[in-house]
């Protein structure tokens, strides 16, 4: 069994799938000046693929499916799975698993964190006391949105959806829940619905924070219409995938004030773009990152203590499972994508 990691992995990284798999041989990525030791290319990786067993990474570079012929598991580092050519690795007999828990309480953490931040105004407040600037007392444009009392509506009622719940539970919040299987319970929600029942979760709520993961069927799903049965006034956080949200209707919504404010730490991808978006290298296209009601960090709700640890932990677990014959434990639906 030979599993590649395909990032620049320290010697301790090495070491400690080693010693939990001393029946693996394990290689790592060949060292290249990126801006991220997680970054990677085909050549940094290409001379280790034609006879890898299992790839652990953040990164599959494009091509490597092509030379990685004895290919058989993939232990993605991530929850989403949206950046895999899944379709092709069903093809090609593959497996793959993803992160999904792993990361659950920091990403939760961060969406409770914009929420609070954007509710209380502390990047605006902020400022006004770096600037010397009087913030006015009590005025509508300038005074806290409160969480007591409000409601809470949470699109993709999962591990991280589920942490977010229990998180703004103290803040005595109405958690409403929306999931693909409903069926599965509420957790600590007060209530829980079905994806058709979208529009009247929207309708309901003063926050509305968004978990679901991207696949065929979410991609673009928020549009003008969730957003026209939203709450005049309401505040949306993404901590999902920045192209759940059709940009347009966004940015419109935070212009006009439909929208009190947007908290996300995900930005959009543009496919079929023109121009290429090689030519503006920004988050968002329409500009809403510098938007004063917005509230904008860059994929970093996984960024804290412990996360790194317990990836590596859940891939080496992951390969135990698969070398033992075991049934793997965070496999993904390569047809859902989750």
């Amino acid at each position: 069994m030979k599993v590649l990691l395909a990032w620049q992995a320290t010697e301790d990284e090495v070491s400690l799938f080693r010693n939990a798999l001393p029946e693996a041989t394990i290689v790592a990525a060949r060292p290249e000046p990126y801006l991220s030791r997680f970054d990677g290319t085909l050549e940094s990786i290409r001379e280790e693929l034609p006879d890898v067993d299992a790839i652990v990474g953040w990164v599959l570079p494009e091509g490597a499916l092509g030379v990685a012929k004895k290919l058989k598991l993939i232990c993605w580092m991530h929850a989403g799975c949206d950046e895999l050519d899944l379709a092709r690795l069903k093809s090609m007999g593959v497996q793959v698993t993803n992160l999904r828990g792993a990361n659950s309480i920091a990403v939760a953490e961060h969406a409770v964190s914009m929420i609070l931040a954007l509710a209380k105004r502390l990047v605006a407040r902020h400022q006004a006391v770096v600037n010397a600037q009087p913030v006015p007392v009590y005025e509508e444009s300038s005074r806290a949105a409160m969480l007591d009392g409000r409601t809470l509506g949470i699109i993709g009622l999962g591990q991280i959806g589920s942490a977010i719940a229990q998180r703004a539970k103290p803040f005595n919040m109405k958690i409403l829940g929306v999931r693909l299987h409903p069926e599965l319970g509420m957790g600590v929600a007060d209530a829980v619905f079905g994806v058709a029942e979208t529009h009247t979760v929207l309708a309901q709520s003063d926050y509305v924070v968004l978990a679901t993961p991207i696949t065929g069927k979410t991609n673009g799903f928020f549009g003008q219409a969730e957003i026209d049965a939203m709450k005049s006034g309401a505040y949306l956080v993404n901590v999902a995938r920045g192209n759940l949200i059709q940009e347009r209707p966004l940015h419109d919504a935070l212009t006009s004030g439909k929208l009190a404010g947007y908290g996300s730490d995900v930005w959009w991808t543009y496919n079929n773009a023109f121009p290429a978006t090689y030519h503006f290298p920004v988050p968002s296209r329409t500009g809403i990152q510098r938007m004063s009601n917005v509230l904008a960090t860059g994929d970093q709700g996984a960024n804290a203590e412990d996360v790194l640890d317990r990836n590596i932990n859940r891939s080496i677990e992951s390969l135990a499972q698969f070398i033992g014959g075991r049934p793997l434990s965070w496999a993904i639906n390569l047809d859902f994508g989750y």
